[in-house]
């Protein structure tokens, strides 16, 4: 049988200038790679303004990246494109499937792969009627949530939704937020992520906290975004209720400044603790540490911290959002609480009356969160798109 040729568009992708961006893409791709009768080749497009914003600190570290380059064993391809900041949505997906059209030209393929809904499913769809090939589009949360209700690019989402030979979803939650949007459910194929158990598993607490410095007060934990959409500042609202309880944030963004302030206002900024970016290879001992993962957010597909942290051992509170149920199918996982800073420090509460054990938060996942789970049934996926 001939080898399945795929092209892998993914604006979210890691770098030399950010190797925590888009890892759980990265780890993907190379779970497809690995597949027996895969060719993959992947165009992640760089955005960078015109003269003089490419100037910003921002994107100085991306102009200077190789066009192309292996990346832990993948080929990949870096090619620019114009981005416009706040502006530019509109423009986006053309300008991403001209940049991707030039670094793969005279290359041939048998399907088109994006990896995000936009801007790169309907620069996917650009690509595959320039190649007269089938493409599959992955949403993952944000792209749906916010790039499927906003006027400059839900028409072209929907479009390049409607003409793909597949579909793919990180949970079945984000199978109906597609519906809700006018995207057929019947093309939509559930792909949950995957999870390095050999990285993320129990271990000991007391051994984390001595390496991290945590101390021994009980400690909850926030990996992601610095963002309003995280809802981080609930979990600042609720620690008055939670006497003595710290406060772990793990990420940057724009919303540092108002919760340095509003932890200052409530009185709880000795107990707040801003870590800044945390490398992916810390992550699995930041987990051990806390005992709880506290994640509130307006909105989610099914968060990889989710993932992470239950495979670690450490109980999550989280929002009713994404695939939060189909995440969180015993107490012992943790729970599911309203938006509120009381419902918040109540689960957290419960919890710490009651910390389950490590190895039995760990075992609710089952064998539902795999990398090659996620590389064969990708493939698969990929080669019905192509008609295989």
């Amino acid at each position: 049988m001939t080898s399945l040729r795929v092209l892998s568009i993914a604006t979210l992708f890691p770098d030399a200038a950010r190797p925590n961006f888009g890892l759980f893409v990265e780890k993907s791709l190379r779970a497809l790679a690995a597949q027996p009768g895969i060719e993959l080749t992947v165009v992640a497009p760089l955005g960078l303004p015109p003269f003089p914003l490419s100037l910003h600190p921002r994107y100085r570290a991306l102009r200077d990246l190789p066009h192309h380059e292996p990346w832990n064993g993948l080929s990949v391809h870096r090619p620019r494109f114009t981005l416009l900041p706040r502006f530019g949505t509109r423009r986006n997906p053309a300008q991403v499937a001209a940049a991707v059209l030039a670094a793969v030209d005279g290359q041939a393929f048998d399907v088109i792969d994006a990896q995000f809904f936009y801007p790169d499913g309907p620069a996917a769809m650009r690509v595959a009627a320039a190649y007269g090939l089938p493409y599959s589009i992955k949403a993952r949360g944000a792209d749906i949530s916010h790039f499927g209700h906003d006027p400059a690019s839900a028409p072209q989402l929907l479009a390049a939704a409607g003409s793909a030979a597949g579909l793919l979803a990180v949970s079945d939650a984000m199978r109906r937020d597609m519906a809700a949007i006018g995207i057929d459910a019947q093309k939509v194929t559930v792909h949950y992520t995957g999870i390095d158990r050999a990285r993320f598993s129990p271990g000991d607490r007391a051994d984390a906290r001595r390496a991290i410095g945590m101390g021994d007060a009980p400690a909850i934990l926030t990996v992601g975004a610095l963002i309003p959409r995280k809802g981080q500042a609930l979990v600042i609202e609720a620690l008055p209720m939670l006497p003595d309880v710290h406060y772990w944030l793990a990420g940057a963004g724009e919303e540092e400044g108002r919760y340095r302030a509003l932890a200052s206002r409530l009185g709880v900024a000795d107990r707040v603790h801003l870590m800044g970016p945390v490398a992916n290879a810390d992550l699995p001992l930041l987990y051990r540490a806390a005992n709880a993962v506290v994640m509130p957010s307006v909105s989610e597909g099914l968060a990889n911290a989710w993932v992470e942290a239950l495979a670690c051992g450490t109980p999550i509170v989280i929002s009713d959002a994404g695939g939060a149920a189909e995440l969180l199918t015993t107490p012992t996982a943790g729970r599911i609480a309203a938006r509120t800073p009381d419902a918040i420090a109540a689960a957290v509460s419960a919890i710490l009356d009651a910390p389950p054990a490590a190895e039995a938060v760990a075992a609710s996942l089952g064998d539902r969160f795999d990398w090659d789970r996620n590389g064969r049934e990708l493939a698969a996926h990929l080669a019905r798109c192509a008609g295989r």
